[in-house]
């Protein structure tokens, strides 16, 4: 095995196990929510979780993992807690909405390990001096495409035959083959013992203009993905679409990231990472916009779900890029973590809980033109990064 599949190839397998559960639980636990008996409003509440925990999980994680080294102990422990909070799910089923409640919101404080430590690990392989290696990312990443995609698409056939209450069940088999993956891992041998640089300060790279108006936009782009996460399943379910038809809608939007992520080496660079937001923020409105008002029309949401490869591949990929250009390495478990936090913690709560409240009074197509409205705001937000990083390399230029 040459050095470099030594590398990546753990990296794969956890983000085939990973998104293997984002593929199982985000698009079939609102289901499973309305299964148990409760309202639109309260799915809307309970996927808002997930958002609420990412406010805090993610830069707990990142800060333990840059002041404390051992970045993979924490993701193997994680991933054990994850696994136990899974089994949980299952047990409270039927013990009403609070105990249910803290068992979701523990299921996600653990899995918050996954996206700071694993990319920060990742990312100190493939970012070098010119910037993050795009092809060789895209080639890990990947995994988590295909993960994602047989999961949506398996478990929307098999949950058709068993009933969509063995959920839990699936849920806690993903999360053993994800420890499994964990173990796989090696611990980098100078993350075990802490250095001064571990306590490297954040504020600064914070203050710079570049980086609070990319912030600002990526909140408002996963803002408007808020309404794809925790309410999409439900839209197509309420237009008469079965379980098969909604993984094949979930399976076509991660096929074509796949397709991105494996040809990204060869035209990433072709445009900057801040063009690429704002590309991404404009399809990001298009799409949603489409879903909005064609919804019943099976030819325009595959068109919409096609254009993922850009509102979230081309995003992601950029997005990652910039936090390795601006977080050195011992902040760079943070910078991931607050990507994390401030793209999909605080707007998954505003989007989850909002999203419930418009969908209650004007339809659930009213989730999908707020979305619509929330990515053009975001354009706006990643055309003042662009010039704002523009100005500083102006001011600044390399060595």
């Amino acid at each position: 095995m040459s050095p470099t599949r030594f590398r990546t190839a753990p990296f794969g397998a956890l983000w085939l196990w990973y998104y293997g559960f984002v593929g199982l639980f985000n698009p079939y636990s609102p289901l499973w929510l309305s299964h148990l008996g409760y309202s639109t409003l309260a799915i809307g509440a309970f996927a808002s979780l997930q958002s609420w925990t990412r406010v805090v999980a993610p830069y707990g994680w990142g800060w333990l993992a840059d002041h404390g080294g051992r970045r993979v102990t924490l993701l193997r422990l994680a991933a054990v807690l994850s696994a136990l909070a899974a089994a949980g799910l299952w047990w409270v089923r039927d013990a009403g909405a609070w105990p249910l409640a803290l068992v979701i919101a523990a299921l996600f404080l653990a899995n918050g390990a996954f996206t700071p430590i694993g990319e920060t690990l990742l990312l100190k392989h493939l970012h070098g001096g010119r910037g993050l290696d795009a092809r060789r990312y895209g080639r890990v990443r990947l995994w988590g495409s295909v993960g994602f995609i047989v999961s949506v698409l398996s478990f929307g056939v098999v949950l058709q035959r068993t009933g969509i209450g063995a959920l839990p069940l699936f849920t806690f088999g993903v999360f053993v083959l994800l420890a499994w993956a964990a173990w796989r891992v090696p611990e980098p041998a100078e993350s075990r013992a802490a250095t001064p640089q571990l306590r490297e300060r954040i504020g600064p790279v914070l203050r710079l203009p570049e980086v609070r108006w990319f912030f600002a936009g990526v909140m408002l782009t996963v803002l408007a993905h808020t309404a794809l996460y925790a309410f999409f399943s439900l839209y197509l379910d309420s237009l008469g679409y079965g379980k098969p038809a909604v993984g094949m809608l979930w399976g076509v939007s991660v096929a074509v990231e796949i397709v991105f992520f494996a040809l990204a080496g060869r035209h990433f660079a072709r445009l900057g990472e801040y063009r690429w937001l704002v590309l991404a923020a404009l399809v990001t409105a298009a799409r949603f916009a489409l879903t909005a008002g064609f919804g019943s029309v099976p030819a325009v949401l595959v068109l919409a779900q096609l254009m993922h490869a850009l509102t979230f591949a081309a995003h992601h990929m950029a997005c990652t890029s910039l936090i390795a250009r601006h977080f050195p390495d011992r902040l760079r478990a943070r910078g991931s973590a607050l990507y994390t936090t401030l793209g999909y913690g605080v707007p998954g709560v505003v989007g989850g809980v909002a999203g419930g409240a418009l969908s209650e009074r004007f339809g659930l197509p009213a989730v999908f033109w707020a979305a619509s409205l929330a990515a053009l705001a975001s354009a706006g937000c990643c055309v003042m990064a662009g010039r704002a990083a523009a100005r500083a390399c102006t001011h600044n230029p390399p060595p």
